[in-house]
């Protein structure tokens, strides 16, 4: 009889923790929005673009973008050429029409246009690519919402400072960049602050939106 009651009790604490398992699998449940982790992973854990390539994606043009291209070398002297992307990515150039540059680093902006003048139009010519001001924008609960400046390597922190900082009735914990691609990242700014937190990346385009409490 004592045997038969221990095998029933273990029968019963195993029973016990595989249904504890499946209640906890059961809370869980896919966001929105990627919550930046408080401790960074490398892309290969993540199994999604790193910090560099999205680097390399900031230093690309984008639709609304607006470039100057300058010829020079040339023996009479040629008007610089401005003009913003269109939407189906392209600018259009004198004598050789449109040219595809959204997506396009300046480098390799400056390659295109060369090799379409040269020697169709030019025997010689150095073409220089520069765009104009790359702006962030923060919205919601700041003091300074709308368009910023990107000078440079900026976080969301530094973006929501140099916004005037937080109103009284911001929520701290839910910070949201949206990627100028489409990717929604969920900060909690005031982890950041303590040094728990890592300080996400902004990039031209993104937009923070910072949320009122509801209290």
């Amino acid at each position: 009889m004592k045997l038969h009651c221990k095998f029933v009790v273990r029968g019963l604490f195993d029973c016990g923790l595989i249904l504890t398992g499946l209640v906890l699998a059961g809370c869980s449940s896919p966001s929105d929005e990627q919550l930046f982790s408080d401790m960074p992973r490398s892309p290969a854990m993540t199994g999604g673009p790193g910090v560099a390539d999205f680097a390399a994606d900031a230093a690309r043009f984008h639709v609304g973008d607006t470039i100057t291209v300058t010829l020079s070398g040339l023996p009479t002297p040629v008007e610089p050429h401005q003009e913003a992307i269109k939407e189906d990515g392209t600018i259009t150039m004198p004598e050789i029409g449109k040219v595809q540059v959204a997506g396009k680093s300046a480098g390799e902006v400056q390659n295109e246009i060369h090799d379409l003048y040269v020697p169709n139009y030019y025997k010689h010519v150095t073409v220089t690519v520069n765009t104009g001001d790359r702006v962030y924008y923060v919205s919601g609960e700041v003091k300074g919402p709308g368009r910023q400046l990107y000078v440079g390597q900026t976080t969301v922190n530094q973006a929501i400072t140099s916004a005037s900082d937080f109103t009284d009735f911001a929520n701290h914990k839910n910070v949201t960049v949206i990627r100028a691609n489409g990717d929604r990242i969920k900060v909690n700014v005031d982890r950041v602050r303590n040094g728990k937190a890592e300080d996400p990346p902004v990039y031209p385009g993104d937009q923070i939106i910072v949320r009122r409490r509801v209290w």
